[in-house]
């Protein structure tokens, strides 16, 4: 709370409200006793508000009864009356303002209570919907799109149970290695539903408890899922399943449940009429699905976008700047769905080496291509990567969507835009002198430039990045053997802008096909991105 204000001065603001002070709740929170007033509407509600003492959290508002002429199935309200009217971190509230904050964010609430009485708000549900529906976690990993059947392990570590839903159990026990879970053999009876209904929680009887809650809140969304789910838990019981799990999936959110069958000890005649017959009471049990599948990582934070998921990609270079452009890659879907990452480099690392490398002390003295794959394919099972340890001009690289030359080395440049860039789509990224501008150049058709042209241009005086000449700074001597100095962060943003143009490339975005970050801030830009066409000196163009 603001050393500015009094408790005292904000309670009294809301008394002036209509609210009363009730002292204090369990963790300390301020709590008040009132009525929302929704505008345009003549009732009001009552409610609870507690407001945090350091006013850091939104105050949490309840109504203490819910309005009857609620639907059944409606947003923003728990079933114990909560009332979600703003979104965890959407605002940030101003401590020194307590008083203002406090009383815009009861307004909120009245406001959003009033659209939900007026049915304007329902679709807000579906965003919601987690937040009503959680226990036992099952992870889903599935790379195809079957419904019915599917396999799923029960596992175990030594705090917690999981579920593990997958096409692949080697590949899903790479991904949950860190949760330390144990290997075992125990199967769940699981099977998969698809249904077009988004699944919103009921204001009453939530969460279900048993098959009967269940059904009744599922015919409210979709009968026909309804009848699915009942067909599923009697096939469980004739195959003498101890339980079931059920995963439905929707077209935002995938979910799921449990049912568990009491079976009468000792009875195995009559035991599938017996418990058919009590297949209504039988308990069920929320299970919180999340998805660890590759391509809803690699989509989830892109989703009006393509992937990388089934091209095949090269990347020659695996040092300062192709060891942050892989995970990138990687991140982006490469590797998944039949798609292919090959990484090619000769070189070991060096002590020289890990002061701006993806890689570190344990790949000390290994192959750079080798160790980089190891290192991404423990960050991601599930992905294709494959390492070249050799010459990039000993690779023979054939039926290749997108090769990527992130060497930095202007002669091998050359060498492999005359070899490739007729050939297939070319992407080069490099650092310019000592960090100063870190540049990316696309050569996806004959009309535009290659890695070759832009040589030819800068020595006319065109195209360059900076205005004024180059710094020619050097460094190292002896048997270490001279180098371009520059940071880490210049290499990450040099892997940024091949991230940036490897991605608009899948979406069909070919232009600029030259781009340029500043990365020292002393010099003027002197080309804007642009489409540089072919330079009428260049050997391999010509």
């Amino acid at each position: 709370m603001s050393k500015v204000v009094n408790i005292s001065d904000l309670i009294d603001a809301f008394i002036l409200k209509g609210f009363q002070y009730e002292g204090k709740s369990d963790d300390g929170w301020h709590r008040l006793n009132g009525c929302l007033c929704p505008p345009s509407d003549t009732d009001t509600y009552s409610c609870n508000i507690e407001i945090d003492p350091n006013f850091i959290d939104l105050p949490r508002i309840q109504l203490t009864t819910i309005p009857q002429q609620l639907p059944q199935i409606n947003p923003h309200i728990g079933d114990d009356g909560n009332l979600c009217y703003l979104a965890k971190g959407a605002v940030v509230l101003d401590i020194f303002d307590p008083i203002g904050q406090a009383l815009a964010c009861l307004a909120r609430a009245e406001n959003v209570l009033g659209q939900i009485l007026n049915q304007e708000v329902v679709d807000d549900l579906i965003e919601e919907f987690n937040a009503y529906w959680s226990g036992t976690f099952c992870f889903l990993d599935l790379e195809n799109d079957w419904l019915g059947f599917q396999n799923c392990i029960y596992a175990e570590n030594k705090t917690s149970e999981f579920l593990i839903v997958t096409d692949n159990p080697e590949r899903s026990y790479k991904k949950l290695s860190s949760l330390d879970i144990k290997k075992n053999e125990s199967y769940v009876l699981t099977y998969k539903l698809k249904t077009n209904a988004l699944p919103r929680p009921l204001s009453k009887n939530w969460p279900p408890k048993n098959v009967s809650e269940v059904l009744a809140w599922q015919s409210l969304l979709d009968s026909r899922s309804r009848k699915k789910i009942l067909q599923r838990i009697n096939e469980a019981i004739k195959l003498s399943a101890n339980c079931v799990l059920i995963i439905i999936e929707s077209p935002t959110i995938t979910y799921g449940f449990g049912v568990f069958f009491k079976k009468d000890k000792g009875k195995t005649k009559g035991h599938y009429s017996s418990l058919k017959g009590r297949i209504f009471d039988m308990n069920i049990q929320p299970i919180t699905i999340m998805r660890i599948d590759d391509k809803y990582l690699s989509q989830r934070n892109i989703p009006k976008l393509r992937t990388l998921s089934g091209k095949r990609i090269a990347m020659i270079g695996c040092g300062t700047i192709g060891g942050y452009l892989a995970e990138m890659l990687v991140k982006a879907g490469a590797g998944t769905s039949d798609g292919k990452l090959i990484l090619i480099d000769g070189d070991i690392i060096l002590p020289e080496n890990i002061g701006r490398h993806r890689l570190g002390f344990p790949h000390l003295l290994t192959n750079k291509a080798t160790a980089l794959t190891e290192e991404l394919k423990r960050l991601s099972p599930g992905s294709d990567i494959q390492a070249l340890p050799i010459d990039a001009k000993q690779a023979s690289l054939e039926n290749i969507d997108l090769l990527i030359d992130a060497t930095g080395e202007e002669a091998l440049g050359h060498w492999l835009s005359n070899k490739y860039s007729n050939l297939t789509t070319m992407l080069s990224v490099w650092v310019e002198g000592p960090g100063t501008a870190v540049r990316a150049l696309l050569k996806s058709n004959n009309a535009g430039a290659c890695y070759r042209c832009l040589w030819h241009s800068n020595k006319k005086g065109k195209l360059r990045s900076v205005t004024t000449q180059l710094p020619m700074d050097m460094a190292g001597n002896g048997c270490e053997g001279l180098y371009v100095p520059f940071p880490a962060h210049v290499s990450v943003n040099a892997a940024s802008l091949a991230t940036e143009m490897t991605l608009d490339w899948v979406n069909g975005i070919s232009t600029p096909s030259l781009r340029t970050r500043l990365t020292d801030t002393s010099f003027e830009l002197a080309t804007p991105d642009c489409n540089p066409l072919v330079d009428s000196d260049c050997p391999i163009c010509n």
